[in-house]
């Protein structure tokens, strides 16, 4: 068959079933090539409601799909807040502010002390015994921190 027919069969793969003479008939006879034609329409018809629900189910699928997509973007900003406070950075900033906090904190905790002394300048043996052990360990965080910010 010709190249001429093979396109023709490629486009309209509904007229492949006639023979040569079919196809040179239906050039020829205007009510035979309504017919055909009309039965091509009324096959196409048949197709139509089925058509019709295959494109709003995939219209629906695609608002689905756009609808997942907004989400999954939504999801991935509220991720990266999340993931935000896990970072070296911010984690190395909440070690530098809880440093410098520890620090003011051992510092005021000895000023008490000096201020809260007897006026005689002498503290009980137990409030020596207290405050060195308090401030003691204030300050082992204090340096432990320190260590961590400066390495």
């Amino acid at each position: 068959m010709s190249s001429t027919g093979s396109t023709l069969f490629d486009n309209y793969p509904e007229l492949s079933h006639l023979s040569r003479d079919d196809l040179q008939d239906l050039l020829h006879d205007q009510q035979y090539f309504q017919a055909i034609f009309h039965s091509l329409e009324h096959n196409n018809l048949a197709f139509q409601d089925g058509l019709y629900k295959l494109r709003a189910d995939t219209q629906a699928a695609f608002d689905e799909a756009k609808g997942l997509e907004t989400r999954w973007k939504s999801l991935e900003r509220e991720q990266k807040e999340v993931y935000q406070r896990f970072t070296q950075q911010f984690l190395m900033l909440r070690l530098r502010h809880a440093t410098t906090a520890q620090d003011e904190a051992s510092e005021r905790v000895a000023s008490e002390f000096v201020k809260g002394s007897s006026p005689d300048g002498l503290a009980s043996g137990k409030e020596v015994d207290d405050f060195v052990k308090d401030f003691r360990e204030m300050r082992r965080v204090y340096h432990k921190r320190a260590i961590f910010v400066d390495s």
